[in-house]
């Protein structure tokens, strides 16, 4: 899955003791939750929605448990297609780990926030964002590199302005 994390910059919402609206805020700065306003379309307001129960009623009410598919399908009242585009989304935040599995005898997959910590699993998605950023400075690099290749190889042209049409019929004496 492909790692992804919308790059805001943001002053830190530090000042704010409200959970809830620091939470709505933070999810929407990685890209979690879409732009606009609470009341926004069909689905009402962010704190309704159900990407934002998923982290906040599920996820981050006991973050060291494992959720499986079906629990979460029961728990926000919604289908196992739209629960996986949610959960896939905050894989591609890398802020979700498979739990279960093979190992709990029934060969379901559970998920959970990464190391049971937003904190700790922040860390993971900060490392591959600065991964992320390093090889955009390599790509860089190498266009720059590439530019002034083509530059050096290629002779300036110098456009020279076409005379008027009296100077070349002997106009110029």
């Amino acid at each position: 899955m492909p790692f992804e994390l919308a790059l805001r910059y943001s002053t830190p919402l530090t000042p704010i003791t409200d959970l809830d609206e620091v939470l709505r805020e933070f999810l929407r700065l990685v890209g979690y939750l879409p732009e606009g306003e609470e009341g926004r379309g069909s689905e009402g307001p962010v704190a309704q929605s159900l990407a934002y129960r998923l982290v906040r009623d599920c996820l981050l009410r006991d973050p060291s448990r494992a959720w499986y598919v079906e629990e979460l399908t029961a728990v926000l009242k919604t289908s196992k297609p739209t629960v996986y585009r949610h959960i896939n989304k905050l894989k591609a935040l890398d802020l979700l780990e498979e739990a279960g599995g093979a190992a709990d005898g029934k060969g379901r997959k559970g998920y959970r926030l990464r190391y049971g910590n937003l904190a700790r699993a922040w860390d993971f998605t900060e490392a591959n964002a600065q991964n992320a950023l390093r090889r955009y400075r390599e790509t860089v690099n190498h266009l720059q590199t590439l530019i002034e290749k083509h530059a050096s190889e290629t002779p300036a042209k110098v456009a020279v302005p076409s005379r008027p049409a009296a100077r070349e019929k002997g106009g110029n004496r």
